[in-house]
């Protein structure tokens, strides 16, 4: 296995590119498209996306990294990439290919992984749980606000 904190940067580097390449895939919908569309109460402006990934992607990696020092290549961190994945996928499918329906799919199915992944850590790293909050709470309200959005733009 390699050394703890080499593996911790691993986790949250894998995490933060998900942020830079969605950011890089949907910056251009965020400054036009995300602006033309009729919005939900509560939508926040496209500048926030990226900071808050940012952030929360950190939040998840050490959570995953906690998990990982205990279990090592556990099911739990199995879930953990599978809900990562959908997240890379969530912003393409709702900003990069400019498509609400499929982007509520995409969310309500990363919603779902992400609440097991949740359920998973919880025997193993209470603060793994803990870090991963946040990011289910952000999620929750993507939903929303991605479900209010394809609603008002049908």
């Amino acid at each position: 296995m390699p050394g703890p904190v080499l593996a911790l940067i691993g986790f949250i580097g894998l995490c933060l590119l998900v942020s830079a390449a969605d950011g890089a895939v949907t910056s251009a919908s965020l400054r036009t498209w995300y602006l033309s569309l009729n919005a939900p109460p509560g939508a926040p402006p496209g500048w926030i996306f990226r900071p808050i990934w940012a952030a929360l992607h950190i939040l998840v990696g050490i959570a995953g990294w906690l998990v990982w020092r205990r279990t090592g290549r556990a099911a739990p961190l199995r879930l953990w990439g599978w809900q990562l994945l959908l997240n890379a996928l969530w912003a393409p499918a709702f900003l990069g290919l400019h498509n609400p329906a499929l982007g509520l799919c995409m969310v309500l199915a990363l919603l779902a992984l992400t609440a097991l992944t949740i359920r998973a850590f919880r025997p193993i790293s209470r603060p793994a749980t803990a870090l991963m909050l946040p990011y289910v709470a952000w999620v929750c309200f993507l939903a929303y606000v991605n479900a209010g959005f394809w609603w008002l733009n049908r």
